[in-house]
């Protein structure tokens, strides 16, 4: 099985130390860069090229959210998975926005933080549990845009599943239809939301409140 390649911002040296044995010899992740600080991120990114990026979002010289905005420049094909001790709205609210495409807590078990790289990974979006509630919570105190985008049923049961954190590939299997297709979907999608990311497009639904 070809491993998913994961560079890793974190100032933390001990969860660094700790990720890395814990990755060492794991089936689906490799570990292909480790590093203290985000200051050089996307010179970094953009030369080792990896399936995935973990950021920390409280680090020296230049937080994880601003890094996650030059990332989203110079590889916006790359996703990023944040992780962070932090579980504020606004915090969340920023890592979204700036284009992370996922948020889990530091505290989560180790089996939850490889399913949220994996998921990543293959299209998903995903979020501890508490966060998840947290965001639904933030959009659902802003308000709704009346701006009319003229989705498709099937374009809004993409969405939909978007929003519920499943991958392309699950959400090819749930609707019956090819992953291609939920591909072209989303391309579709994105040109009528006027948004370039997977997270701009979840966000835009939970603002906009189209499911309870």
């Amino acid at each position: 099985m070809e491993k998913i390649r994961v560079v890793l911002f974190d100032d933390n040296y001990d969860l660094r130390e700790s990720l890395l044995a814990v990755f060492k010899n794991h089936a689906s992740i490799e570990v292909i860069g480790c590093y203290a600080h985000a200051k050089e991120a996307p010179e970094i990114v953009l030369s080792s090229q990896p399936d995935v990026v973990l950021m920390d979002i409280n680090m020296p010289g230049l937080n994880g959210i601003d890094a996650v905005k030059k990332l989203k420049k110079t590889a916006p094909n790359i996703p990023i998975l944040m992780q962070t001790v932090f579980e504020d709205e606004q915090n969340i609210f920023n890592a979204i926005t700036a284009g992370a495409s996922g948020y889990i807590l530091k505290s989560s078990p180790t089996s939850k933080l490889v399913q949220a790289i994996e998921e990543v990974h293959y299209g998903g979006a995903p979020f501890s549990p508490g966060i998840a509630r947290k965001v639904l919570g933030f959009f659902q105190t802003q308000s709704p845009s009346k701006e009319e985008y003229h989705l498709q049923p099937r374009e809004m049961e993409v969405i939909e599943y978007l929003v519920k954190g499943l991958s392309y590939k699950q959400i090819a299997a749930k609707m019956d239809i090819t992953y291609t297709t939920v591909r072209f979907h989303m391309k579709n999608i994105y040109a009528k939301l006027h948004v370039a990311s997977m997270t701009e497009v979840v966000a835009k639904a939970l603002q906009n409140k189209w499911f309870r």
